[in-house]
């Protein structure tokens, strides 16, 4: 007596129609009654009264239909056990470029053995190197595109508004989109996704493109440009290191918002249960938080955006 014949067996007795059934669990009609018949001969029982116009169980299916159930679940449950042991026994190797959930570690707590990667590098970078397999996940910007070049699964973590620094002092007050510049440096290996995405949204809302070629895009060499630029400059999700000098301040950007997304990526052929631990318990973190909302009002994301067109 086979787990699968009991799973065919349960579906008839549910559905009481073969063909419902047989589609329930994928397979042929013609294959799920010779199975239920080598289960009924195993038993040494009729499970089944089969006519042209109705399917019911006998008494012995009757009788027989809470114990299938019972050692289906024994068994699914002692298969999510296993799977639950793999996750936290097998190390899943996580990848970021700068916006990393404070306490990654212990927020996924027992769902999996997380590791952060030492290397962090462009968006482009990890997510190559989770289609390779150096990378079991990462937290990054992609396209659909790149998702489907590289074999992915891109599932929508986090929405980021994106600010502006300035000259002069911090404020609430909003600043239209069309006012800000955007820094395009020269280093495509660096800051190709960064590069496509300050493009495509200065095209978008009529914003100035400063072409730089120092790398200028974070650090104190961002704000060095914003003095030069002379107002409102749109500042990268880069994490910064250097502090905010007293002379420049932060305002949110309006009509439109530009949202920037990070994707948590994996290949789409790897189903190991400590991947998909790590996972879940990732977007669980995430839908609890709101992460994944954007803002009220009218926002931006570009065309090639996975999750937000």
């Amino acid at each position: 007596m086979e787990l699968r014949q009991l799973r065919y067996f349960v579906a008839v007795a549910e559905e009481l129609h073969f063909g419902r059934a047989a589609q329930r669990v994928h397979i042929s009609g013609p294959a799920l009654s010779q199975q239920i018949i080598a289960l009924e001969r195993e038993l040494g029982a009729d499970l089944f009264v089969r006519d042209r116009r109705s399917v019911r169980l006998t008494e012995a299916g009757r009788t027989f239909l809470p114990d299938a159930r019972h050692i289906l679940t024994l068994a699914d449950d002692a298969k999510h056990r296993l799977q639950r042991a793999a996750a936290r026994s097998t190390p899943v190797r996580l990848g970021y470029v700068s916006w990393l959930p404070d306490d990654i570690t212990a927020l996924v707590g027992s769902a999996a053995d997380l590791r952060l990667d030492e290397w962090v590098l462009p968006s482009h970078a990890q997510a190559d190197r989770v289609a390779e397999g150096t990378l079991d996940i990462a937290l990054a910007w992609v396209t659909a595109d790149q998702v489907s070049e590289r074999g992915l699964v891109a599932h929508l973590v986090r929405t980021e508004p994106l600010r502006a620094v300035l000259p002069g002092a911090s404020s609430t007050e909003p600043i239209a989109a069309q006012r800000v510049s955007v820094l395009v440096d020269a280093d495509e290996s660096a800051w190709s996704s960064w590069n496509r995405y300050a493009t495509e949204f200065a095209a978008a809302v009529g914003a100035r493109v400063v072409h730089i070629d120092d790398g200028g895009i974070t650090g104190d060499a961002f704000y060095a440009h914003v003095r030069k630029v002379g107002g409102a400059v749109l500042a990268s999700p880069k994490r910064h290191t250097a502090a905010l000098p007293p002379s420049l301040g932060q305002r949110p950007v309006a009509e439109p918002v530009p949202l920037w997304t990070w994707s948590l990526l994996h290949r789409r052929d790897d189903d190991r249960a400590s991947v998909r631990g790590a996972v879940d318990a990732l977007l669980a973190i995430a839908r609890t938080r709101a992460w994944p909302a954007p803002p009220a009002g009218r926002w931006w994301a570009p065309a090639g955006d996975p999750h937000l067109r």
